[in-house]
């Protein structure tokens, strides 16, 4: 795929049902990311050692650094950052209820696999806008370090007592439903995202058999992440 030229990013941005698709999507992402930094920094009074309380920190640290960069694109788009972030609260709030974690490990499952979900999803529709923001989105959703710090105490739990991985694994296939509803919903319930899934910038529209290649993809991914942790999808 070719990157969107100067011209080609200033005309996409002239058509108003494409940055309000471009705010919506930034806004999103953004109010994501502070919950992610508010939902670690909660996570981390339950980790069992002063390390894990640091590390946990750290990631948070992460996710809340790519706040800023977020809200001054959507200001630069002429939006309200925060008017824009107000519609996706509830349904983030929403998923946060329906996926508290009981415990440290359940938190570092979610850490991991929800937040992970949600980012390839976003990472998918960043695939419809111009190049300057698919860099941006695609930065924006690194995962700051979660991967090896979870899948090491994961793994290290589970030969503690190998019981844990029916729970934990029970536990991500519930966080796997959850997620891909909440983005169903947020893809649905907003029509500028709902067109931009329809054609792209610099790439067709999907089809319906286009839309069930995609959330294959998110379901592959899913396994993936949790064979790494050594539990069944």
């Amino acid at each position: 795929m070719g990157e969107s030229t100067p011209n080609e990013i200033h005309a996409a941005f002239d058509d108003p049902q494409y940055r309000a698709a471009v705010v919506d999507l930034l806004a999103v992402i953004t109010y994501g990311e502070i919950s992610a930094f508010e939902r670690l920094a909660e996570d981390a009074k339950l980790a069992p050692t002063l390390q894990d309380k640091v590390a946990l920190a750290s990631m948070a640290s992460v996710e809340f650094g790519h706040v800023g960069r977020l809200i001054d694109r959507l200001e630069r788009l002429g939006a309200d950052p925060y008017e824009a972030m107000a519609p996706f609260v509830p349904a983030i709030e929403e998923f946060h209820r329906h996926t508290a974690p009981a415990d440290w490990l359940e938190g570092l499952i979610k850490a991991y696999v929800g937040d992970g979900l949600a980012a390839d999803f976003y990472r998918e529709i960043a695939a419809f806008v111009d190049a300057d923001t698919r860099d941006l989105i695609i930065a924006s959703l690194d995962d700051a370090g979660h991967s090896a710090f979870v899948v090491d105490r994961v793994k290290k739990a589970i030969q503690t007592d190998h019981r844990v991985g029916g729970r934990l694994a029970l536990w991500g296939r519930r966080l796997m439903g959850e997620a891909l509803s909440q983005a169903q919903r947020v893809a649905a319930d907003r029509d500028a995202l709902s067109a931009l899934l329809a054609g792209g910038v610099d790439r067709p529209g999907m089809d319906l058999a286009a839309l069930g290649r995609m959330f294959t993809r998110l379901t592959e991914a899913h396994a993936q992440r949790m064979a790494e942790l050594g539990l069944d999808a």
